[in-house]
């Protein structure tokens, strides 16, 4: 909460990620005419393993973290957006807050969503987050 309160006036959009990060930012981008490209290696190294630290204890595979790091749900996450001129300012909401804020993707022009491994290479895999409607 404090964190999305100190982004007022530096980020274009924000949401919590209740029903998975990629739904969630779903949304973000629906609504504002865009894409992203998601870097999956650090959405699982920096989200996975600080919400779920059990998870480097090698209990699920690659595959199985990268599901429940995209699609699951209830991560108590805040997902924004902020130009590249707005990070300092995102940097110093963060240390006010002592809320760590990792850069995980960019937003890009054309639409839609593409994940991206390590090695930069486009991921094929489909993942669906939670449909409250469904």
């Amino acid at each position: 909460m404090a964190l999305g309160l100190a982004l007022r006036g530096v980020a274009s959009a924000a949401i919590d990620v209740s029903d998975g990060l990629l739904g969630d930012l779903g949304h973000i981008l629906k609504a504002s005419g865009v894409g992203a490209c998601i870097d999956t290696s650090v959405a699982i190294d920096l989200i996975a393993v600080r919400t779920h630290p059990a998870w480097t204890e090698g209990l699920f595979s690659h595959e199985k973290m990268l599901g429940y790091v995209l699609a699951g749900g209830d991560d108590y996450e805040l997902a924004f957006t902020a130009p590249a001129s707005a990070r300092q300012a995102v940097q110093a909401a963060a240390q006010q807050t002592q809320t760590p804020v990792t850069r995980i993707g960019q937003i890009e022009a054309a639409p839609g969503l593409r994940l991206i491994d390590a090695q930069g290479q486009l991921l094929d895999q489909r993942y669906a987050s939670f449909d409250h409607f469904a």
